[in-house]
């Protein structure tokens, strides 16, 4: 077996490294570097990112026995399809690892990508995805088994004795598979379709990296590092639109490359100076891009016309290159952005002696960021269902962002945070994702506009409604929640805390930016505004007339849409196309406290000395007409069919949510929506 200890059974230190075009900077480390390089991996050691000597040997039992599993399925394919008996004693297939495991920086509990390499006779649609699945499927050791063969690659998802595995397939342009293939090598690449070489280049590319960075226990612990850095603060996630593992693993080995003398805690810091001065789309490359007689695409701009909206280039460096980070959109480039400068001001003072490096890695309060959000709920029958439901949805999230963006016209911004909440207290399984919302900075609404994403989400609807593997029970809910409105369930302890508000360093530097204030003995920090002197005198809001920025929706809803597969009619009433009826079909969460109908916001934006208000009217007292709010589209019920053996455990929209999505409640009106307050959060 490949790949079972280490990166593929290969010295990545023996084989020289290609050549690269970089300016290098050689300085060394001081004694200063040495202390605080010792202090940020002992930080590493005492937060658990290294697994016992135990789970190490447990993973290699594991790999080994995929091995057999994989090898076994490959004889017995030959021998059903006629081969010699020479050939099916000769049949082979080899497994691979790649990612964070090939590249020795995983964790405990943490998932190993495979690779399964097999002969030109074996395919990926039936031998694979069926014969091989249930052959999984019968094993009592293999739980957890989700196909997703529609995947940008493909691939099986389970775990084996209580490990996580991700399984790729290859099929090759070989009759026979030898133990010891050099994947690294182009011709493997040989008379194969593009899925293929997908799945080919995660191996392919970890072996590069490998080669390509001057140092690799610095690399592995300054990556190991960064890792744990992204995923504290919430920008770990490629399916959402942030950066998984290979790029981070890019981006870290670009700074190898140009550091080859630091050591990590030197690396580490070079990380965050450089990335937030980086020239994006300029793309990270830790090599030049090569073309070859085989005839993929690469990455290139000049060439491919799709290539020149890329956000955040990082290219691979195996060929065919390509960029790692199509996903990035934006509004998650801006996301990005904020946390390397907020990174880079934190490493800063580590280097001034002001602060230790546990500050660098606390969490992002991403439910105190921002006063706008819209709350993805996902129930199913049952945990299975959810599993596969769940895994769908979040890889079509980042098309609510793209979509948002499109509707709006860069004009409201979409913070997608990857990582889904869970409420306890429904009958249902059920799981949550929230998105941040905020205007784009720097830009001042018009009189009266508002953002009217209704459309936009019931697009979404539509995709996330094409799953082919959708089962009765499995639904899904989009509703706007203020930051007030927040479920319990999104905090640790179940309850909010008192918010500390403060400015980022970088807002400081703006002239129209607000000044925070401390009071002695507060536990919170009062905000001060700048007020214009062509508004010192603020009354009463005025309603203005709301206009859309958005594309009209060109038809309205009616009730025999939103029946959908279900046959019911939800009771939705519309006046005149603006003012929007709800009577509701269930009974309303009475203990909800999270709720705020538009009743009492009406009445909250007339009481602008009201202090339960004031950081609501902080915008208005300064611009008295220029308001956004934002209207949310109620996902009208398509399917509630509910199997039998779950009439305990129903799937109706009053019961599964903290809160009934009436159209009310999704209506914001102008006055309280969203305000100029840069508050940034540490």
């Amino acid at each position: 077996m490949a790949g079972s200890e280490g990166p593929n059974a290969s010295s990545p230190t023996q084989q020289p490294p290609k050549k690269y075009d970089t300016t290098i900077f050689l300085s060394g480390p001081t004694q200063s570097d040495l202390q605080r390089n010792a202090e940020l991996e002992k930080f590493l050691i005492d937060s658990g990112l290294y697994e016992s000597t135990d789970e190490a040997a447990k993973r290699v039992e594991v790999l080994g026995r995929i091995d057999r599993i994989v090898k076994d399925w490959v004889k017995q394919l030959t021998s059903q399809r006629g081969y010699t008996d020479q050939m099916v004693e000769d049949a082979n297939a080899v497994i691979f690892t790649f990612g964070s495991y090939c590249l020795g920086v995983h964790g405990p509990g943490a998932d190993i990508d495979t690779l399964c390499v097999g002969p030109s006779y074996v395919n990926r649609e039936e031998d694979f995805f069926i014969i091989l699945h249930d052959m999984l499927a019968e094993m009592e050791e293999v739980t957890e088994l989700q196909p997703v063969p529609d995947a940008h690659v493909p691939v099986m998802k389970f775990k084996l004795r209580g490990i996580s595995i991700d399984l790729l397939y290859a099929s090759i342009s070989l009759l026979v598979v030898p133990e010891d293939l050099d994947i690294s090598h182009e011709s493997v690449l040989f008379d194969v379709d593009e899925q293929t070489v997908r799945s080919l280049n995660g191996c392919r590319v970890a072996d590069q990296i490998l080669k390509l960075v001057p140092n690799v226990e610095h690399f592995r612990t300054t990556l190991r590092c960064l890792k744990f850095w992204a995923k504290r603060r919430g920008v770990y996630s490629n399916v959402t639109g942030f950066l998984g593992g290979v790029n981070w693993a890019i981006l870290v080995a670009r700074i190898c490359q140009l550091y080859p003398n630091a050591i990590p805690s030197m690396l580490v810091s070079r990380f965050f100076r450089v990335y937030t001065q980086w020239r994006w789309p300029n793309p990270v490359t830790l090599c030049s891009i090569e073309e070859n007689e085989l005839g993929f695409p690469t990455w290139d701009p000049r060439k491919n016309p799709r290539d020149r909206f890329h956000h955040m280039p990082i290219i691979t460096p195996a060929y065919p290159s390509m960029n790692s980070s199509y996903n990035v959109s934006i509004s998650t480039l801006r996301v990005m952005t904020e946390q390397f400068h907020h990174g880079n001001r934190i490493c800063e003072d580590i280097e001034l002696n002001k602060t230790q490096w546990s500050a660098l890695f606390e969490p992002h309060l991403f439910f105190e960021a921002y006063k706008n959000y819209l709350q993805v709920d996902i129930v199913a029958a049952d945990s299975d269902d959810l599993l596969a439901w769940k895994g769908w949805v979040e890889s079509r999230f980042r098309q609510l962002t793209l979509k948002i963006e499109r509707d709006t016209n860069g004009m409201l911004q979409c913070h997608p945070y990857p990582k889904e909440y869970v409420d306890t207290s429904k009958p249902c399984p059920h799981c949550a994702f929230f998105m941040g919302l905020q205007r784009k900075e720097g830009v001042r609404g018009q009189e009266g506009q508002q953002f009217d994403i209704r459309g936009t989400v019931d697009e979404f609807r539509q995709e996330i409604n094409m799953y082919m593997f959708w089962k009765p029970g499995m639904d899904i809910y989009v509703c706007h929640v203020r930051r007030k409105q927040l479920p319990p369930f999104v905090f640790p302890d179940g309850y909010k805390r008192p918010r500390l508000l403060r400015h980022a360093s970088q807002q400081d530097e703006r002239n129209d930016e607000d000044a925070v204030g401390s009071g002695s003995g507060s536990a919170e920090r009062h905000i001060k505004r700048k007020i214009d002197s062509k508004t010192e005198d603020v009354g009463p809001i005025k309603r203005v007339k709301q206009t859309a920025i958005s594309p009209p929706r060109t038809e309205s809803v009616s009730p025999s849409k939103n029946a959908g597969r279900s046959g019911g009619t939800p009771d939705i009433s519309f006046s005149n196309g603006n003012r929007l009826e709800c009577r509701a079909t269930g009974d309303a969460d009475k203990n909800s406290d999270v709720r705020l109908p538009v009743r009492q916001l009406e009445s909250e934006k007339d009481s602008v000395g009201d202090m339960r208000v004031v950081e609501d009217v902080m915008h208005e007292s300064i611009t008295r007409n220029e308001c956004t709010s934002m209207l949310v589209s109620e996902f009208p019920r398509v399917r509630n069919e509910v199997k039998p053996s779950q009439e305990g455990c129903t799937v109706k929209q009053s019961e599964q949510l903290e809160k009934p999505l009436s159209w009310n409640e999704l209506v914001v009106p102008c006055a309280v929506s969203f305000s100029e307050s840069k508050e940034t959060l540490a």
